[in-house]
């Protein structure tokens, strides 16, 4: 893509399906490992990542022959094929429709990346509900609250 310059920062968040706790802490690391495999095989660079039991975070540096949707089919799909095979879980994992996509500048790389890596801190004072719902109040998002991920009693 001669003459083409971007400068495109994003960081993705997406829940389990079911908003299940299925992401253990023995095999955490693989999966990111292997998410971040997906997202450099389609030009992009991750930045951070951490997956929660329930939800994913991850501040990727977007390539721009890529869509958005497109590297979250990719890392999604993959992911969830790689959890299946390795069978780390009982039964079949997948991630829930849809995604959150909120853009930074370059100066905000560094506090993107804590934020990310920080999570379990993070969540002991906020649920993902909550996190969510400030990340599209704080973008100014619309939403119909019809179609967000699927919200539980305890969140």
């Amino acid at each position: 893509m001669a003459n083409t310059y971007t400068q495109l920062y994003v960081q993705f968040v997406f829940s389990v399906k079911d908003r299940e706790n299925l992401i253990k802490e023995k095999f955490r690391n693989e999966l990111e490992k292997e998410i971040c495999g997906i997202i450099s095989n389609n030009k992009s660079k991750t930045y951070a990542i951490y997956c929660n039991p329930d939800h994913t975070h991850v501040f990727v540096g977007m390539h721009p022959a890529i869509s958005p949707s497109k590297l979250m089919e990719q890392v999604k799909s993959g992911s969830s094929n790689w959890m299946n095979e390795k069978k780390v879980i009982p039964g079949k994992f997948s991630w829930q429709d849809g995604f959150g996509a909120f853009t930074y500048s370059k100066s905000h790389i560094d506090k993107v990346v804590k934020y990310i890596l920080n999570q379990p801190k993070h969540h002991r004072k906020q649920s993902f509900r909550e996190e969510y719902l400030s990340f599209l109040e704080k973008f100014e998002v619309d939403y119909d609250p019809n179609y967000l991920f699927e919200w539980y009693a305890n969140d």
